[in-house]
């Protein structure tokens, strides 16, 4: 950290440097230890392969005090989940021993299958803060397994709802809670499971924070995380305010909501006025009949974390309230951006969440050129199934989501086969389709030419092909980007599209899902029934190209060739570079006057 003795417009810091840093990393290193702890106790793949979670600590006022690098989506979330989960059960509501688990969308939350949960810290009787954590569970009920209803047309169609309660009271589990939700799932054993990795995340996160308070006095601590807190958004205004004042537009679209063809168009106006930054969302479309509707919580998750992102301010940054304050969101009512009340809602937080993200870059490319990246796959894929395993006849339920390219940068090519830059998830390994699941993988490798051609190449995404290898999987998809692909930046081309194909087993090609089936969307559609020999394949989008493709060094491509992410074709049309035919000299002209070495003649 810098020097952290001078004063600010409002509040002056009196805790000395080592204090200041010892406790936001005591802060950082008890949420890491929740989520280690939930990694290893979790049931389903979603959980200990996918670390689809997210775990935070609060202070008794419900405000954010610490966080660990999990999924951003989720933790921008979280402070409108506590502030809910207070105001409705009251301040003095909360016991020792109580735990509280909510997983409502229309109550500060994300999506329905995030279910949230939090444990209130004590200290001599007092209440001092609250651990949380949330997670995305692989199973909610609902119309189609995994709640990813494609086909949605109301909330409810996706999977119970539950507002804040308490599942855990006074140390004593409430029966009541634990049968509606076990009673209302397709794989009890396993949803159980992982609502008590939950529980044991909290439970470790409560009693390190009751150790960390105990150590400093509640009052003592109230006073360092004031100053933690004030330090960040120190930091958070000094970065903002280096970006020139203006009004800076961004624009990006979703190919269709499951029921209606698109585009439906995502606006954003990013306002610098000095040392804050005002997001405001008015131009987006109103909200869908299908589930790509974001509700304000992931809107201003969304807003955060792109920002966030961007963030390369002077010294090391804890990540609490204090960051957030500068940032302010406005999310018109009855928009994708800000969905009512009953619309359905599931696809907002995987889909229009990272296009959201997407959007923001767009618009602050031009105030920071130098800084943002071209657009990557912004889109988690979603691939659900479910059914009756054949060898031991008990159910399951999958929650897959693909890794694809990020975009290129002003300094690089963009990353390979990884999920979306505001998930930090991973996806389920081949092992675990084939071991835990009916599947038999028949191809997994990188997509050539998916990246979009730059001087700095878009990252590329992944083919997948996977084969049934039981009577009857009920498949289920919501995926973006199979119409409008990633865009470039500065001269940089488009990557490639996303698709998700079938091919029967008594066809010999792939087809897409609404030719085969009749579904309405090929790329959002629910409760699919696949049979044995039946394959999928699943292509995820590369990243955006950033700069002119001529300007590409032609040893770059040239090693791209060689490595096979890029054909020689398309390095011919793309790049002005011919390859020679045989593969193994890799001999290389250029249509441009280059040298046989791959270097640009003068």
């Amino acid at each position: 950290m810098t020097d952290t003795t001078t004063e600010n417009e409002t509040n002056e810091i009196t805790t000395d440097q080592v204090t200041l840093n010892t406790v936001s990393k005591n802060l950082v290193s008890i949420c890491r230890e929740m989520g280690i702890n939930l990694k290893n106790t979790a049931y389903s793949p979603i959980f200990n392969e996918g670390l689809d979670f997210s775990c935070a600590v609060f202070d008794a006022d419900a405000e954010m005090i610490g966080q660990a690098e999990f999924c951003p989506a989720q933790i921008g979330a979280m402070p409108f989940i506590v502030e809910w989960c207070v105001e409705e059960l009251g301040e003095d509501a909360f016991t020792p021993g109580d735990v509280v688990l909510h997983n409502d969308p229309y109550r500060g939350g994300c999506h329905i299958p995030e279910h949230f949960v939090m444990k209130p810290a004590f200290v001599d009787g007092e209440l001092v803060g609250f651990a949380a954590s949330i997670g995305h569970m692989a199973e909610i009920g609902g119309k189609t397994p995994g709640g990813f209803a494609a086909d949605a047309t109301e909330v409810f169609q996706e999977g119970y709802r539950l507002p804040p309660v308490k599942i855990i009271e006074g140390g004593e589990d409430v029966e009541s809670i634990w049968k509606i939700i076990l009673n209302n799932v397709r794989t009890p054993r396993v949803t159980y499971g992982d609502l008590r990795a939950l529980i044991s995340s909290v439970d470790l996160g409560q009693e390190r924070l009751e150790e960390l308070v105990g150590r400093y006095g509640d009052e003592e601590f109230t006073d360092i995380i004031e100053d933690v807190q004030t330090y960040s958004e120190r930091r958070m205004r000094s970065f903002i305010e280096s970006i020139p004042n203006g009004t800076y537009e961004g624009v990006d679209y979703m190919d269709d909501d499951g029921i209606n063809d698109g585009p439906f168009k995502l606006h954003v106006n990013m306002e610098i006025r000095d040392d804050e930054v005002i997001a405001d969302w008015n131009g987006t479309d109103d909200q869908t009949d299908g589930p790509i509707n974001a509700t304000f919580g992931v809107t201003s998750s969304a807003t955060w974390n792109a920002i966030l992102q961007l963030y390369d301010g002077e010294g090391d940054m804890p990540v609490n309230k204090g960051s957030y304050e500068p940032i302010h969101v406005i999310a018109p009512p009855g928009t994708i951006a800000n969905v009512d009340y009953p619309k359905p809602e599931v696809g907002g937080n995987t889909e229009t969440h990272p296009r959201m993200v997407d959007t923001i870059y767009r618009a602050m490319a031009e105030p920071l050129p130098n800084k943002v990246a071209a657009a990557d796959g912004s889109t988690c894929m979603n691939f659900l199934f479910g059914g009756e395993h054949p060898d031991t006849g008990e159910p399951y339920v999958n929650y897959h989501l693909e890794g694809m390219g990020w975009g290129g940068r002003p300094y690089g090519d963009g990353n390979d086969s990884v999920i979306v830059v505001n998930g930090n998830c991973r996806n389920t390994p081949v092992e675990v389709f084939e071991t835990r699941y009916p599947w038999l993988t028949k191809k997994y490798e990188l997509r050539q030419d998916s990246g979009g051609p730059g001087e700095y190449r878009g990252g590329l995404g992944i083919e997948r092909i996977v084969e049934a290898r039981a009577p009857q999987i009920t498949v289920s998809a919501l995926f973006d980007r199979m119409k409008n692909a990633p865009w470039g930046l500065k001269g940089g081309e488009k990557g490639g599209k996303s698709s998700i194909t079938v091919e029967r087993s008594d066809d010999d090609e792939f087809r897409t899902f609404d030719e085969a089936f009749g579904t309405d969307s090929p790329s959002k559609f629910a409760d699919v029934k696949v049979t044995e020999g039946d394959r999928v394949c699943i292509r995820s989008p590369g990243g955006g190209g950033y700069g002119d493709p001529e300007d590409r060094s032609r040893a770059m491509v040239q090693e791209d060739v060689e490595e096979g992410f890029v054909s020689p074709p398309a390095a011919r049309e793309q790049y002005g570079v011919n390859m020679a035919s045989d593969a193994d000299t890799a001999d290389i002209t250029t249509d441009g006057g280059g040298t046989a070495d791959g270097s640009r003649s003068e």
